[in-house]
């Protein structure tokens, strides 16, 4: 049986059906967390239904159509990835993944689906694999940004659950888009719209704390040139921020406690790029906690960039909440 180490003394190994006991203590301490968005947490409560779970998936796997996945932190079961679909005839596959309190926050689901993606793209040869989750679920959409994932669309209505239809948002990744690193990680891309895709991403990545982690605002200062501006049109009057007192008010309440599993995504953009300038429009959406109470939202937003001896950067932004 394999292991892979993915750091922070966590494994990656199969999940099997003789982990069932293992499997049911985890589901017992993740059920909580995971119930809304993971239905066969919901159905696997007693040792049976736990190992005829995980029977499923071992059956599937022989069939090359779904496999699944434990992480192992401190040799605790504390959460896994999987293949809810893999078609080897299409090239097209799904991954998902799930995690109990004690395992967020460190970027072990991260870390374990690049291991998937690297293995489907590079083993065997996929061409496609997507990301299916329920437009509520806020920590599961910010892995598929940090995996550098775009969003295909929204099926409305298309999931019930406990008597309500949920939205279902598809996001994908092509093999050609990857690199096996996050957006952050890579080697800034020769082709200008993927770089400017990439600044875009790291921007609206540096305000995330889902999952226990931490905001990242000195990105804002990497992306920008230091004579950035960025304004609000949100109000009565716009509001012209330099680059540090934009970041000094959003870095207090994103570590203070005030705004929590807060993240925000584009949704739509269209770029356009002339020599060495380029604009884009961006529609974009945010969710998160405030001061304890769940929020939703979006708007516009507008960004200028110049390329510059070391590369493209940001030189403005202005935004609009809807």
């Amino acid at each position: 049986m394999f292991e892979l180490s993915l750091g922070d003394h966590a494994r990656l190994r199969p999940l099997e059906p003789w982990h069932a006991q293992e499997f049911l203590d985890h589901m017992d301490r993740a059920r909580p967390y995971v119930d809304p968005w993971i239905p066969w947490a919901t159905f696997s409560t007693d040792l049976d239904s736990a190992a005829a779970t995980l029977q499923r998936y071992a059956d599937q796997q022989a069939k090359d159509t779904r496999r699944i996945y434990g992480i192992w932190l401190d040799g605790t079961l504390v959460g896994g990835v999987m293949f809810p679909s893999f078609d080897a005839t299409t090239g097209v596959c799904e991954i998902g993944c799930w995690l109990e309190a004690a395992g967020a926050g460190r970027g072990l689901v991260t870390r374990a689906c690049r291991v998937l993606i690297d293995w489907a793209f590079g083993q065997r040869g996929m061409s496609r694999v997507e990301w299916w989750v329920a437009a509520g679920n806020t920590r599961s959409i910010a892995a598929a940004r940090r995996l550098g994932m775009t969003r295909d669309g929204v099926l409305r209505q298309r999931h019930p659950y406990r008597g309500l239809r949920h939205d279902t948002e598809i996001w994908s990744l092509l093999r050609d888009e990857w690199s096996g690193a996050s957006p952050a990680e890579r080697v800034p891309a020769s082709d200008d719209k993927a770089r400017l895709d990439e600044l875009m991403r790291a921007f609206l990545g540096a305000f995330t704390n889902t999952d226990g982690g931490r905001p990242n605002l000195d990105v804002v200062r990497e992306v920008f040139i230091p004579q950035g501006t960025i304004i609000s049109n949100t109000g009565d009057e716009p509001v012209v921020y330099d680059l540090d007192s934009f970041i000094e008010p959003r870095q207090k309440i994103l570590t203070d406690g005030t705004l929590t599993e807060f993240s925000e995504w584009e949704v739509s953009e269209r770029t356009e790029i002339l020599g060495s300038i380029a604009h884009r429009f961006s529609e974009y959406r945010k969710s998160g906690l405030r001061d304890g109470e769940r929020f939703e939202g979006g708007g516009r937003k507008t960004t200028q960039f110049v390329r510059t001896p070391a590369g493209w950067r940001m030189s403005s932004m202005a935004w609009v909440d809807a």
